[in-house]
């Protein structure tokens, strides 16, 4: 079936998401700024994913056309980034109803065995690496580029982070050059949309105050610290290069099997970043991985301007209608994240 084949990543006719082969030379270990710095051009692996993202938006695969999107930043010390996407808002796939934070995966419900074989882009391997993960597009996306990293779905694994997963995405952000190019989870009762195994991808073209902030150890010198200067307080994770990204793919996936075992959702965001003291006397960044406790909320929450996923907790909020998104303020904005965190002592 086309299912099946999309599960194992074949097109009929055997045109497949292409074999995105990398090494450790693929990794850029220094991503372009801001402002843009000579040898700021995409990598191998920003043009391949643009240019599929690119060709299936031209095939009409995604549920709306995407266009420039209205962004502005609020005025205040957080620099939260609205932006209006109308039609994420209205044509969206309604979201699973998610009961517990042990649930198990539903073949029958919407999962991923089931995208077109078309959605699917590549499929990143590394020799001796994790296991690869297909990359398809979100046919409601938020940004250009906008794409899910798929633990072969044929697996059925429900919505609960791995360390072979988080070691994936931490991969994928290595192989990107652009300074905005993020990937995250959203967990069972903190907004995941879908109970199969996956992590969002796109590019931000916005710095968030998250990469930059500096943070409290919490520790020994190399274990988590505490971001707290940020709309939300966080435990942050950091690998300065390739080689801490093992340490931290278990440290934080671990963190996050602690939390569902009290009871708590978890979000969680890899973005290029300072070092946890802030930034660095040379300028080096690494990567950052923040992860979020929160409060499980089961079901749309009647009344909400907005659902508060991976995105908002990073300060990056998408907006579905023109008011909100023209008059909304930092304050307002706060107030409804931080709804659904613990008070920081209890963190």
């Amino acid at each position: 079936s086309v299912a099946g084949m999309a599960a194992a990543g074949q097109e009929p006719g055997g045109a497949g998401p292409e074999e995105f082969l990398y090494g450790e030379e693929d990794f850029v270990l220094q991503a372009a700024g801001w402002r843009g710095e000579p040898g700021s051009a995409p990598s191998r692996f920003d043009r391949a994913l643009l240019e599929r993202w690119d060709d299936r938006m031209e095939r009409g695969l995604f549920r709306y056309r995407l266009g420039p999107l209205p962004t502005r930043l609020l005025p205040g010390p957080m620099r939260m980034v609205a932006q209006l996407n109308v039609h994420r808002g209205t044509e969206r796939r309604p979201p699973q109803p998610v009961q517990s934070l042990r649930q198990p995966f539903d073949p029958a419900a919407f999962n991923f065995t089931r995208l077109r074989p078309a959605e699917l882009l590549l499929r990143l391997r590394r020799p001796g690496g994790p296991d690869p993960l297909l990359v398809a597009i979100n046919d409601s996306p938020l940004e250009r580029g906008h794409v899910l990293l798929l633990p072969e779905p044929a697996r059925g694994l429900p919505q609960a982070l791995t360390a072979p997963l988080l070691r994936g995405g931490l991969e994928a952000a290595l192989l990107s050059a652009h300074p905005g190019f993020r990937l995250g989870f959203n967990g069972l009762g903190g907004c995941a949309s879908v109970n199969h195994l996956h992590l969002h991808g796109f590019y931000l073209r916005r710095p968030l105050l998250v990469e930059s902030a500096p943070a409290r150890p919490l520790g020994p010198p190399h274990g988590p610290s505490l971001l707290t200067a940020v709309p939300a307080p966080a435990f942050l994770f950091y690998a300065a290069g390739p080689a801490g990204l093992e340490a931290v793919a278990r440290d934080a996936s671990r963190a996050a099997e602690r939390l569902a075992d009290t009871g708590l959702a978890c979000n969680l965001l890899i973005t290029r970043g300072d070092p946890p003291g802030g930034p660095a006397p040379d300028g080096q960044r690494g990567l950052r991985v923040l992860l979020w406790a929160r409060r499980p909320s089961f079901g749309a929450k009647a009344g909400a301007a907005f659902n508060v996923a991976l995105c908002e907790l990073a300060g990056y909020l998408p907006l579905p209608a023109a008011p909100l998104f023209e008059e909304i303020t930092e304050e307002e904005a706060l107030r409804a994240i931080r709804e659904h965190l613990l008070p920081e002592p209890q963190l």
